[in-house]
């Protein structure tokens, strides 16, 4: 299994970002894929999972502004919609996929300015 961030950058505080996530290789049905983010300093930390039956769950820090998601027709994309982003979502954003093991993606970095 092979996952792939994309959709990072730079953004003012109030702004938006979506990440995207690419998983290939060989993918069962049943899963559960998530973002989790690490600041400098910090411990890694939960943002967002996602199963295959689609139930989500967010962290904390970001109910209400994050929305996972899963493209409809490649349903190993899987996307972050980040809106009315904080200075304190700046992070290292990583993908991963659990089914038994996890896997995880390089990260794409998320800064947001104030």
């Amino acid at each position: 299994v092979q996952l792939e961030e994309s959709g990072g950058g730079w953004v003012q505080a109030g702004g938006s970002l979506r990440l995207s996530c690419a998983a290939s290789g060989t993918i069962p049905k049943f899963n559960v894929m998530g973002w989790y983010r690490q600041a400098p300093g910090k411990q890694r930390e939960l943002v967002a999972l996602l199963t295959s039956g689609d139930i989500t769950t967010y962290g904390d820090s970001v109910k209400g502004r994050f929305t996972v998601s899963r493209d409809n027709a490649a349903k190993n994309t899987m996307y972050l919609q980040m809106n009315s982003l904080k200075p304190e979502d700046t992070a290292v954003y990583y993908c991963s996929l659990t089914y038994g093991t996890a896997y995880w993606g390089k990260g794409t970095l998320v800064t947001v300015s104030s």
